[in-house]
Protein backbone atom coordinates (compact mmCIF):
# COMPACT_ATOMS: atom_id res chain seq x y z
CA UNK A 1 0.00 0.00 0.00
CA UNK A 2 1.76 3.48 -0.72
CA UNK A 3 2.10 5.44 2.26
CA UNK A 4 -0.45 8.77 2.14
CA UNK A 5 1.10 12.02 1.39
CA UNK A 6 -0.93 14.96 2.50
CA UNK A 7 -2.20 17.61 0.29
CA UNK A 8 -2.37 20.54 3.36
CA UNK A 9 -0.18 21.07 6.18
CA UNK A 10 -0.86 22.81 9.19
CA UNK A 11 1.92 24.85 10.73
CA UNK A 12 1.92 26.02 14.67
CA UNK A 13 4.83 28.32 16.40
CA UNK A 14 5.81 27.72 19.92
CA UNK A 15 5.09 29.81 22.82
CA UNK A 16 8.66 30.14 25.19
CA UNK A 17 7.39 30.11 28.68
CA UNK A 18 11.06 29.10 29.58
CA UNK A 19 12.43 32.14 28.18
CA UNK A 20 12.95 33.78 25.12
CA UNK A 21 17.02 35.55 23.43
CA UNK A 22 18.68 36.67 21.00
CA UNK A 23 21.80 34.28 21.39
CA UNK A 24 21.57 31.14 23.01
CA UNK A 25 23.33 29.81 26.16
CA UNK A 26 23.58 33.32 27.71
CA UNK A 27 21.79 36.35 29.54
CA UNK A 28 22.90 38.28 26.91
CA UNK A 29 19.53 39.59 25.05
CA UNK A 30 17.10 37.54 26.85
CA UNK A 31 13.35 38.60 27.93
CA UNK A 32 11.56 37.78 30.70
CA UNK A 33 8.77 34.97 30.57
CA UNK A 34 5.71 37.25 31.49
CA UNK A 35 2.47 37.54 30.09
CA UNK A 36 2.62 40.80 28.08
CA UNK A 37 4.99 39.07 26.10
CA UNK A 38 3.54 36.21 25.84
CA UNK A 39 0.62 37.31 24.76
CA UNK A 40 2.04 39.70 21.92
CA UNK A 41 3.98 36.03 20.64
CA UNK A 42 -0.05 34.59 20.64
CA UNK A 43 -1.93 37.69 19.11
CA UNK A 44 1.13 37.64 16.51
CA UNK A 45 0.68 34.04 15.41
CA UNK A 46 -3.02 34.75 15.63
CA UNK A 47 -2.97 37.39 13.14
CA UNK A 48 -0.70 35.77 11.01
CA UNK A 49 -2.80 32.75 10.77
CA UNK A 50 -1.06 30.18 12.23
CA UNK A 51 -2.49 26.99 13.31
CA UNK A 52 -1.81 27.06 17.09
CA UNK A 53 1.00 27.53 19.11
CA UNK A 54 3.39 24.72 21.45
CA UNK A 55 3.69 25.58 24.95
CA UNK A 56 6.59 23.45 26.40
CA UNK A 57 6.42 21.74 29.96
CA UNK A 58 8.61 21.14 32.59
CA UNK A 59 10.04 22.84 35.70
CA UNK A 60 11.61 25.33 33.66
CA UNK A 61 8.48 26.73 32.22
CA UNK A 62 5.71 28.33 33.20
CA UNK A 63 2.01 26.23 33.59
CA UNK A 64 1.31 25.83 30.47
CA UNK A 65 -2.52 25.66 31.60
CA UNK A 66 -2.43 28.33 33.20
CA UNK A 67 -0.96 30.28 30.48
CA UNK A 68 -3.07 28.80 27.58
CA UNK A 69 -6.47 29.91 30.15
CA UNK A 70 -4.91 33.54 29.83
CA UNK A 71 -3.90 33.55 26.46
CA UNK A 72 -7.58 31.91 25.28
CA UNK A 73 -9.52 35.08 25.50
CA UNK A 74 -6.85 37.31 23.80
CA UNK A 75 -6.99 35.43 20.49
CA UNK A 76 -9.58 34.18 18.06
CA UNK A 77 -8.74 31.39 16.16
CA UNK A 78 -5.17 30.40 18.20
CA UNK A 79 -5.15 26.44 18.77
CA UNK A 80 -3.01 25.48 22.41
CA UNK A 81 -1.03 22.22 22.34
CA UNK A 82 -1.17 22.18 26.32
CA UNK A 83 0.52 18.97 27.87
CA UNK A 84 -0.72 16.29 30.05
CA UNK A 85 1.53 14.32 32.19
CA UNK A 86 0.63 10.61 32.86
CA UNK A 87 2.75 10.50 35.84
CA UNK A 88 2.25 14.57 37.65
CA UNK A 89 -1.74 14.25 37.16
CA UNK A 90 -4.34 11.83 37.53
CA UNK A 91 -6.59 10.74 34.57
CA UNK A 92 -9.16 11.93 35.95
CA UNK A 93 -8.28 15.86 37.11
CA UNK A 94 -6.00 15.69 33.86
CA UNK A 95 -9.77 15.06 31.77
CA UNK A 96 -11.45 17.51 33.76
CA UNK A 97 -8.61 19.91 32.93
CA UNK A 98 -9.23 19.42 28.93
CA UNK A 99 -12.68 19.14 28.91
CA UNK A 100 -12.75 22.40 30.75
CA UNK A 101 -10.29 24.33 28.52
CA UNK A 102 -11.69 23.04 25.50
CA UNK A 103 -15.20 24.62 26.65
CA UNK A 104 -13.71 28.09 27.63
CA UNK A 105 -11.47 28.27 24.36
CA UNK A 106 -14.67 27.23 22.45
CA UNK A 107 -13.05 24.10 20.62
CA UNK A 108 -9.27 25.52 20.45
CA UNK A 109 -7.72 23.01 22.19
CA UNK A 110 -4.80 20.23 21.58
CA UNK A 111 -3.09 17.87 23.53
CA UNK A 112 0.37 16.77 23.94
CA UNK A 113 0.90 13.44 25.71
CA UNK A 114 4.46 13.89 27.95
CA UNK A 115 6.28 11.12 29.46
CA UNK A 116 8.94 12.87 30.29
CA UNK A 117 12.47 11.64 29.70
CA UNK A 118 14.96 13.54 32.48
CA UNK A 119 14.79 11.04 35.70
CA UNK A 120 16.35 14.41 37.69
CA UNK A 121 13.35 16.34 37.27
CA UNK A 122 10.90 13.50 37.51
CA UNK A 123 12.19 12.95 40.37
CA UNK A 124 12.04 16.66 41.60
CA UNK A 125 8.18 15.78 40.89
CA UNK A 126 8.08 13.04 43.23
CA UNK A 127 8.17 10.21 39.90
CA UNK A 128 10.53 7.56 40.06
CA UNK A 129 9.72 4.94 37.85
CA UNK A 130 11.47 3.76 35.19
CA UNK A 131 11.74 4.39 31.42
CA UNK A 132 9.32 1.48 30.94
CA UNK A 133 6.98 1.74 34.47
CA UNK A 134 6.75 5.40 32.97
CA UNK A 135 5.56 4.43 29.60
CA UNK A 136 3.05 1.57 31.23
CA UNK A 137 1.57 4.21 33.43
CA UNK A 138 1.23 6.92 29.98
CA UNK A 139 -0.43 3.85 28.50
CA UNK A 140 -2.55 2.87 31.35
CA UNK A 141 -3.73 6.41 31.58
CA UNK A 142 -4.46 7.15 28.15
CA UNK A 143 -7.22 4.30 28.27
CA UNK A 144 -8.49 5.95 31.01
CA UNK A 145 -8.32 9.75 30.37
CA UNK A 146 -9.55 8.87 26.34
CA UNK A 147 -12.71 6.66 27.70
CA UNK A 148 -14.22 9.71 30.20
CA UNK A 149 -13.48 12.01 27.56
CA UNK A 150 -16.05 10.05 25.40
CA UNK A 151 -18.34 10.18 28.09
CA UNK A 152 -18.52 6.64 29.51
CA UNK A 153 -18.11 5.98 33.01
CA UNK A 154 -15.31 4.51 34.00
CA UNK A 155 -14.15 1.57 36.53
CA UNK A 156 -10.81 0.50 36.53
CA UNK A 157 -8.67 -1.44 38.67
CA UNK A 158 -4.84 -1.65 37.25
CA UNK A 159 -0.93 -1.58 37.81
CA UNK A 160 -0.63 2.05 38.21
CA UNK A 161 -4.27 3.23 38.88
CA UNK A 162 -7.64 2.84 40.39
CA UNK A 163 -10.81 4.74 39.59
CA UNK A 164 -14.10 4.35 40.68
CA UNK A 165 -17.08 5.74 38.95
CA UNK A 166 -15.17 8.19 37.26
CA UNK A 167 -16.71 10.52 34.75
CA UNK A 168 -16.89 13.60 33.51
CA UNK A 169 -20.41 16.05 34.22
CA UNK A 170 -19.09 18.59 31.09
CA UNK A 171 -17.99 17.08 28.10
CA UNK A 172 -14.86 18.70 25.56
CA UNK A 173 -16.49 20.99 22.68
CA UNK A 174 -14.49 18.04 20.19
CA UNK A 175 -15.58 15.11 19.57
CA UNK A 176 -14.82 12.41 20.88
CA UNK A 177 -11.88 14.51 22.37
CA UNK A 178 -9.25 17.17 21.17
CA UNK A 179 -7.00 15.37 19.34
CA UNK A 180 -4.10 13.39 21.26
CA UNK A 181 -0.20 14.60 19.90
CA UNK A 182 2.35 12.62 21.17
CA UNK A 183 5.94 11.81 20.46
CA UNK A 184 8.69 8.92 21.69
CA UNK A 185 11.57 7.46 19.71
CA UNK A 186 11.96 3.66 22.10
CA UNK A 187 10.08 0.85 21.17
CA UNK A 188 7.54 1.41 24.14
CA UNK A 189 6.94 4.74 22.99
CA UNK A 190 6.14 3.53 19.35
CA UNK A 191 3.63 1.19 20.66
CA UNK A 192 1.60 3.81 22.59
CA UNK A 193 1.70 5.86 19.33
CA UNK A 194 0.28 3.33 17.24
CA UNK A 195 -2.36 2.24 19.57
CA UNK A 196 -3.79 5.08 21.32
CA UNK A 197 -2.79 8.92 20.07
CA UNK A 198 -3.60 10.72 16.65
CA UNK A 199 -0.50 12.33 15.90
CA UNK A 200 2.94 11.36 16.15
CA UNK A 201 5.78 13.87 16.67
CA UNK A 202 9.15 13.54 15.76
CA UNK A 203 11.89 16.41 16.44
CA UNK A 204 14.01 17.89 13.20
CA UNK A 205 15.91 14.67 11.94
CA UNK A 206 17.09 14.37 8.78
CA UNK A 207 14.59 13.13 6.53
CA UNK A 208 15.97 10.00 5.66
CA UNK A 209 15.93 9.46 9.34
CA UNK A 210 12.42 10.56 10.07
CA UNK A 211 10.93 8.16 6.86
CA UNK A 212 12.46 5.42 8.56
CA UNK A 213 10.10 6.37 12.35
CA UNK A 214 6.83 6.93 9.90
CA UNK A 215 7.34 4.06 8.27
CA UNK A 216 7.86 2.22 11.53
CA UNK A 217 5.02 4.08 13.14
CA UNK A 218 2.59 3.68 10.09
CA UNK A 219 3.35 -0.46 10.25
CA UNK A 220 2.45 -0.83 13.93
CA UNK A 221 -0.77 1.09 14.31
CA UNK A 222 -1.79 -0.49 11.15
CA UNK A 223 -1.25 -3.80 13.12
CA UNK A 224 -3.65 -2.21 15.34
CA UNK A 225 -5.78 -1.29 12.61
CA UNK A 226 -5.26 2.01 12.96
CA UNK A 227 -3.93 5.04 11.14
CA UNK A 228 -1.87 7.84 12.27
CA UNK A 229 -0.94 11.14 11.09
CA UNK A 230 2.49 12.71 11.64
CA UNK A 231 3.95 16.13 12.81
CA UNK A 232 7.69 17.10 13.27
CA UNK A 233 9.03 19.98 15.72
CA UNK A 234 11.62 22.38 14.33
CA UNK A 235 13.25 25.45 15.05
CA UNK A 236 13.52 27.95 11.35
CA UNK A 237 16.58 30.83 10.74
CA UNK A 238 14.65 32.23 7.15
CA UNK A 239 16.12 35.24 5.68
CA UNK A 240 16.06 37.14 2.51
CA UNK A 241 18.77 35.48 1.12
CA UNK A 242 21.05 32.47 2.36
CA UNK A 243 23.98 34.34 3.42
CA UNK A 244 21.80 36.28 5.90
CA UNK A 245 20.71 33.34 7.23
CA UNK A 246 23.92 31.27 7.70
CA UNK A 247 25.20 34.47 9.34
CA UNK A 248 21.97 34.90 11.66
CA UNK A 249 22.56 31.05 12.61
CA UNK A 250 26.22 31.76 13.70
CA UNK A 251 25.08 34.78 14.85
CA UNK A 252 22.69 32.60 17.33
CA UNK A 253 25.67 30.73 19.21
CA UNK A 254 28.31 33.55 18.86
CA UNK A 255 27.76 33.90 22.55
CA UNK A 256 28.45 29.99 23.42
CA UNK A 257 31.54 29.25 24.84
CA UNK A 258 33.27 25.38 25.36
CA UNK A 259 32.34 25.37 29.12
CA UNK A 260 28.38 25.90 28.44
CA UNK A 261 28.31 23.86 25.79
CA UNK A 262 29.95 20.90 27.68
CA UNK A 263 27.30 21.86 31.18
CA UNK A 264 24.37 21.16 28.95
CA UNK A 265 25.70 17.91 27.13
CA UNK A 266 26.07 16.26 30.31
CA UNK A 267 22.45 17.21 31.14
CA UNK A 268 21.15 15.57 27.97
CA UNK A 269 23.76 12.03 28.85
CA UNK A 270 22.06 11.42 31.89
CA UNK A 271 18.36 11.46 29.96
CA UNK A 272 16.74 8.36 29.40
CA UNK A 273 14.96 9.61 26.49
CA UNK A 274 15.86 7.85 23.34
CA UNK A 275 15.18 11.19 21.55
CA UNK A 276 17.34 13.20 23.13
CA UNK A 277 19.85 10.78 22.82
CA UNK A 278 19.34 10.64 19.30
CA UNK A 279 19.20 14.39 18.88
CA UNK A 280 22.24 14.57 20.47
CA UNK A 281 24.27 12.10 18.25
CA UNK A 282 23.47 14.25 15.21
CA UNK A 283 25.98 16.82 16.21
CA UNK A 284 27.67 15.44 19.27
CA UNK A 285 28.71 18.09 21.16
CA UNK A 286 31.08 19.87 18.43
CA UNK A 287 30.98 23.10 16.11
CA UNK A 288 32.16 21.27 13.34
CA UNK A 289 29.42 19.19 12.36
CA UNK A 290 26.51 21.23 12.43
CA UNK A 291 24.91 21.04 9.17
CA UNK A 292 23.73 17.63 9.95
CA UNK A 293 21.64 17.19 6.04
CA UNK A 294 21.31 20.18 3.57
CA UNK A 295 20.15 23.16 5.36
CA UNK A 296 19.26 21.42 8.38
CA UNK A 297 21.19 22.69 11.26
CA UNK A 298 21.69 21.41 14.64
CA UNK A 299 23.66 24.52 16.15
CA UNK A 300 20.21 24.70 18.33
CA UNK A 301 20.72 21.04 20.04
CA UNK A 302 24.53 22.14 21.19
CA UNK A 303 22.68 23.68 24.66
CA UNK A 304 18.75 23.47 24.27
CA UNK A 305 16.62 19.93 25.05
CA UNK A 306 14.35 18.30 23.25
CA UNK A 307 14.09 20.63 19.93
CA UNK A 308 17.68 21.09 18.41
CA UNK A 309 17.65 21.44 15.11
CA UNK A 310 16.69 24.28 12.67
CA UNK A 311 15.74 25.07 8.95
CA UNK A 312 17.99 27.57 7.68
CA UNK A 313 17.92 29.29 4.71
CA UNK A 314 16.06 31.88 1.88
CA UNK A 315 12.06 31.65 2.05
CA UNK A 316 12.20 29.38 -1.41
CA UNK A 317 14.78 26.78 0.35
CA UNK A 318 12.94 26.58 3.78
CA UNK A 319 9.77 26.00 1.87
CA UNK A 320 11.33 23.34 -0.28
CA UNK A 321 12.92 21.74 2.75
CA UNK A 322 9.60 22.20 4.53
CA UNK A 323 7.62 20.20 1.19
CA UNK A 324 10.51 17.42 1.23
CA UNK A 325 8.80 16.86 5.03
CA UNK A 326 5.15 17.03 3.87
CA UNK A 327 6.21 14.54 1.11
CA UNK A 328 7.57 11.98 3.81
CA UNK A 329 3.86 12.10 5.05
CA UNK A 330 4.32 15.05 7.79
CA UNK A 331 0.91 17.56 7.79
CA UNK A 332 2.10 19.70 11.07
CA UNK A 333 5.01 21.52 11.47
CA UNK A 334 5.84 22.97 14.87
CA UNK A 335 8.10 25.65 14.71
CA UNK A 336 9.59 28.16 16.41
CA UNK A 337 12.63 31.17 16.14
CA UNK A 338 14.41 33.58 18.37
CA UNK A 339 13.45 35.50 19.31
CA UNK A 340 9.80 34.10 18.60
CA UNK A 341 8.10 37.18 18.59
CA UNK A 342 10.16 38.84 15.62
CA UNK A 343 10.71 35.43 13.93
CA UNK A 344 7.25 34.30 14.07
CA UNK A 345 6.43 37.79 12.06
CA UNK A 346 9.35 36.64 9.84
CA UNK A 347 8.51 33.35 8.77
CA UNK A 348 4.74 34.85 8.94
CA UNK A 349 5.46 37.11 5.72
CA UNK A 350 7.90 35.42 3.81
CA UNK A 351 7.31 31.39 3.92
CA UNK A 352 3.78 31.11 5.09
CA UNK A 353 2.19 32.01 1.74
CA UNK A 354 4.75 29.37 -0.33
CA UNK A 355 2.89 26.86 1.92
CA UNK A 356 -0.19 24.72 1.29
CA UNK A 357 -2.25 25.51 4.21
CA UNK A 358 -5.05 23.40 5.56
CA UNK A 359 -5.72 26.22 7.62
CA UNK A 360 -6.90 29.83 6.90
CA UNK A 361 -4.55 32.68 7.68
CA UNK A 362 -5.00 36.50 8.27
CA UNK A 363 -4.10 37.78 4.73
CA UNK A 364 -7.89 37.79 3.55
CA UNK A 365 -8.88 40.08 6.31
CA UNK A 366 -5.75 42.33 5.03
CA UNK A 367 -6.77 42.53 1.99
CA UNK A 368 -10.08 44.25 2.98
CA UNK A 369 -7.61 47.33 3.83
CA UNK A 370 -7.08 49.01 0.50
CA UNK A 371 -4.30 51.47 1.47
CA UNK A 372 -2.30 52.58 1.44
CA UNK A 373 0.19 50.28 2.12
CA UNK A 374 3.86 50.80 3.34
CA UNK A 375 5.23 53.31 5.26
CA UNK A 376 3.50 56.91 4.49
CA UNK A 377 6.41 59.23 2.63
CA UNK A 378 6.33 62.58 4.74
CA UNK A 379 3.09 62.14 6.16
CA UNK A 380 1.07 62.47 2.88
CA UNK A 381 1.68 60.11 0.30
CA UNK A 382 2.56 56.80 -0.64
CA UNK A 383 5.47 55.55 -1.46
CA UNK A 384 5.96 54.57 -5.34
CA UNK A 385 6.45 50.67 -5.87
CA UNK A 386 9.40 49.91 -7.76
CA UNK A 387 9.93 47.46 -10.63
CA UNK A 388 10.73 43.40 -9.68
CA UNK A 389 8.67 44.62 -5.96
CA UNK A 390 5.35 43.47 -5.17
Amino acid sequence: MAAPVPDKINVLWFLPTHGDSRYLGTQEGGRAVDLPYLRQVAQAADSLGYYGVLLPTGRSCEDSWVVASALAPVTERLRFLVAVRPGLQSPTLAARMTATLDRISNGRLLINVVTGGDPVENGGDGIFQSHAERYEVTEEFLGIYRALLRGEVVEHEGKHFRISDGRLLFPPVQTPYPPLYFGGSSDAGSRIAARMVDKYLTWGEPPADVAGKIANIRALARAEGREVSFGIRLHVIVRETREEAWAEANRLISRLDDDTIASAQSVFARMDSVGQQRMSNLHGGRRDRLEISPDLWAGVGLVRGGAGTALVGDPETVAARIDEYRRLGIDSFILSGYPHLEEAYRFGELVLPRLPLAHATGARAAASNMGPFGETIAGDHRPLLRTGQS
